[in-house]
């Protein structure tokens, strides 16, 4: 597609902006803070986090780029992504592969040259997965797509440990598992609501090619093993008790929500609805939990 004449240049700036998904790296920024403040077991130098920060939201607005521009053909199909710059001809393919590939290479070098040798090669190993396993290659073949390919959305977090330690440990991998467990019943909840969307453009998302109490006791195996972890990297951070105890009350309160989708309810939609928007504020609660407990401990 070609982009518009009528196309004003304010357009094309917002059109790039778009093109980064910033709503989708905000969530994965809020873990990339306590990953480091773990790291460093304390505040690490702001220098080094400011680096990380943008370095990790240009590598992910350059994958979430490549993403639209190979995903370009369902996002004609989707009502929820019609509006996408590339779809409504504010930018063409052209345009958004060269941002794309001009952000994630600004991206690498800022991690080069002010963190550290492996929190760049985590950063290029994060585009690489997301676009290549998970966007062309698990995207639209199983209904376990986000599952593996929710693995790029942890990367943040061992990318802000290995920006400050140059290494990985234990509690990183452990909160790997935390945000691995936690994004498919985050996605799947949203997938319900656009189950028509995914259907009508071919992907089989899980709520669209599985029962419904198929896709809840999918949903319950990875609400109880995030719960589980998140536990777990408490004691493994050594973080103080009371953080234990609170983290148990946000996994209730998250189990609670996974309660009230019934696969016989009148409201399966609104209660799907209600469990996506409590996993971002579980997952954000949970982060400024940990920032909170390294910094009072």
């Amino acid at each position: 597609m070609t982009t518009s004449p009528r196309v004003s240049p304010r357009q094309q700036v917002r059109g790039y902006i778009d093109l980064m998904k910033l709503r989708v790296v905000e969530l994965l920024l809020v873990s990339t803070l306590p990953a480091m403040i773990l790291a460093h077991k304390g505040l690490p130098p702001l220098g080094l986090t400011v680096a990380t920060i943008v370095g990790g939201t240009l590598a992910a607005g350059s994958a979430n780029a490549y993403n639209m521009i190979i995903e370009s053909d369902l996002d004609h199909l989707m009502a929820r992504t019609s509006k996408r710059p590339l779809v409504t001809g504010v930018l063409n393919n052209t345009q958004a592969f060269i941002f794309s590939t001009l952000i994630g290479i600004i991206s690498l070098a800022i991690f080069w040259i002010y963190t550290t040798v492996l929190a760049t090669l985590l950063a290029l190993i994060a585009i690489a997965f997301y676009v290549l396993v998970y966007t062309m290659g698990l995207k639209r073949r199983t209904a376990q797509n986000i599952v593996w390919g929710g693995a790029a959305g942890c990367m943040p977090v061992f990318i802000g440990w290995a920006a400050v330690t140059n290494s990985l440990s234990i509690s990183a991998l452990t909160f790997f598992l935390v945000i691995f467990f936690w994004t498919p019943p985050h996605f799947w909840a949203l997938a319900i609501k656009y189950k028509d969307d995914y259907a009508a453009a071919g992907v089989p998302m899980l709520p669209v090619v599985a029962t419904k109490a198929n896709v809840q006791r999918q949903m319950w195996f990875h609400t109880i093993a995030m719960i589980i972890s998140s536990i777990v990297l408490i004691e493994t951070a050594q973080l103080p008790l009371w953080s234990l105890f609170l983290t148990i009350i946000l996994g209730l309160i998250f189990a609670r929500q996974m309660m009230q989708l019934r696969e016989s309810s009148d409201n399966y939609a609104k209660a799907a609805a209600k469990i996506f928007q409590w996993s971002i504020s579980y997952l954000s609660l949970y982060s400024v939990l940990l920032v909170a407990a390294q910094l009072l401990n």
